[in-house]
């Protein structure tokens, strides 16, 4: 059976994945998201989630870029973008949620979304970000 918190992060991944194809469109895809029956218990924490992704992406993604080693952003695959999105989200501005289990879901997901390197890219970038960026309380969850 598939968690919650699972259920809310591959939602979020999958639409932040079509925003980038459809950036102009973030109420249509917000409400097809939110329309889903299978994330119905988790729906008001994937719209948080997404809006607030949305009011902090210039800085999301500048913060990712910085910890890209010979890697340009653009050139990061769609699917690896919006997770590691997620992921530097989650450790940046949701303080009950432990680093741990941030990159562990993440490192899941890209696995069962992305390509057989993904996993270890994503978990690279967002160790680098954690160990750096995440706010000093998160490290005592």
């Amino acid at each position: 059976m598939v968690s919650k918190r699972r259920k809310l992060r591959e939602a979020v991944v999958k639409a932040l994945f079509q925003l980038d194809f459809r950036p102009d469109e973030f109420e249509d895809i917000l409400r097809d998201t939110l329309s889903d029956e299978k994330i119905q218990e988790v729906k008001k924490d994937v719209e948080r989630y997404l809006k607030r992704i949305r009011e902090n992406r210039e800085r999301i993604d500048e913060i990712i870029s910085k910890y890209l080693l010979n890697w340009d952003f653009g050139r990061v695959s769609y699917i690896d973008r919006n997770i590691l999105r997620l992921g530097a989200y989650e450790l940046l501005y949701e303080m009950d949620v432990p680093i741990e289990v941030t990159l562990d879901e993440m490192v899941e997901i890209a696995k069962k979304y992305g390509s057989e390197e993904s996993g270890k890219f994503v978990n690279g970038v967002l160790d680098k970000i954690a160990k750096t960026e995440a706010p000093k309380e998160k490290f005592d969850l």
